[in-house]
């Protein structure tokens, strides 16, 4: 009888260990904002979305917005649930946040592969004048943040529109040359030799000849190796509109407040690059505030945890709020706070 007793008893805690760590996660996952889905259409077909809201006080007073603009990918509004804990923390600031479903994900009409990067300007123009028409939006306190290949979108956007603040995390300067870049660091990373990077270095630049002579997706593919995948014809086209951006000369653009986020480990871009860039184009100086954090990738994730997908999974789970990297989101903070007012 003690024995069965034993087992029930053993099993009575394993329920409630199981209900207790499901509990837990959800209540990592409510997060204290308020969401709503929207819809903007446009001549190139309706944009979905989510609008997220403080759940208190937007009744009140208008609120400052953050419009996302997506890297590269097929990135759907939440960024794969990502952006909500900066939702959220930005939500407790007074500030709404405005992301869109790239075209052809989710609800959005059109495919983004058939996008340029003047394509997405236009885009990023169609929501910040959607939401200026939003009663709880104050126009004049519109900024935006964007990562990786945004840094070629939002340079332009400043030149087109007055935008209260620029938040950027992780931007190249020149197409061609992040693409060396990646190649290069990633496979001193993966512990190729000298001489395995420059034959690879030498094959990429094969392609980038083909690209700059307007070549056709049978000429690529006639030329890639037997052992490589081929991009499809879709991601051919869109790198062929896209391989000759450079931010350079957009930074001049840049009449506000720029925080500039990069992570030190970054074998995507080339960090030391884009601050010297930045440093030298944006005018006046003081516009510009740069952190640059330790141990970080691309993704503004902790290098400890980066590219395992159990270690981000469990952190997901359940810290959500702490899955980037230390003192990104107070960096966001402390700028909106005291900077861009």
């Amino acid at each position: 009888m003690f024995k069965h007793k034993k087992i029930w008893i053993s099993f009575l805690i394993i329920i409630v260990l199981f209900a207790g760590t499901g509990l837990y996660i959800v209540a990592q996952q409510d997060y204290n904002m308020a969401s709503q889905s929207v819809e903007i259409p446009t001549a190139q077909g309706k944009l979905t979305g989510i609008l997220t809201l403080p759940k208190k006080g937007a009744d009140k007073e208008k609120l400052g917005l953050v419009l996302f603009i997506h890297g590269d990918g097929p990135i759907d509004a939440t960024h794969s649930e990502g952006y909500k804990p900066l939702w959220e923390r930005l939500a407790s600031l007074g500030y709404a946040s405005l992301s869109l479903d790239k075209r052809g994900i989710g609800g959005s009409e059109g495919n983004w592969l058939d996008q340029s990067i003047d394509d997405r300007v236009v885009e990023a123009q169609q929501a910040i004048a959607w939401a200026k028409k939003q009663p709880m939006i104050d126009g004049s306190r519109i900024g935006v943040w964007g990562a990786s290949q945004a840094g070629w979108v939002i340079p332009k956007l400043a030149g087109k529109e007055d935008l209260a603040f620029s938040i950027l995390v992780s931007p190249a300067i020149n197409w061609l040359k992040q693409g060396e870049y990646n190649t290069r660091s990633q496979m001193a990373k993966d512990g190729h030799t000298q001489q395995e990077i420059e034959a690879q270095v030498k094959y990429d630049n094969q392609i980038k000849d083909i690209l700059k002579h307007h070549g056709s997706y049978e000429e690529y593919t006639k030329h890639i190796r037997k052992d490589e995948e081929p991009m499809s014809r879709e991601r051919w086209d869109f790198v062929s509109k896209n391989f000759n951006s450079d931010a350079t000369e957009s930074l001049r653009h840049f009449k506000s407040p720029v925080l500039l986020l990069l992570g030190e480990d970054d074998v995507n871009v080339d960090i030391q690059d884009t601050e010297r860039v930045y440093r030298k184009e944006i005018d006046p100086s003081y516009l510009l505030y740069v952190k640059t954090f330790p141990n970080t990738e691309h993704s503004m994730l902790p290098t400890s945890i980066a590219g395992s997908e159990w270690k981000m999974g469990l952190r997901f789970l359940f810290a959500p709020r702490s899955i980037t990297t230390e003192g990104y989101m107070d960096e966001i903070e402390t700028f909106l706070t005291k900077v861009a007012i």
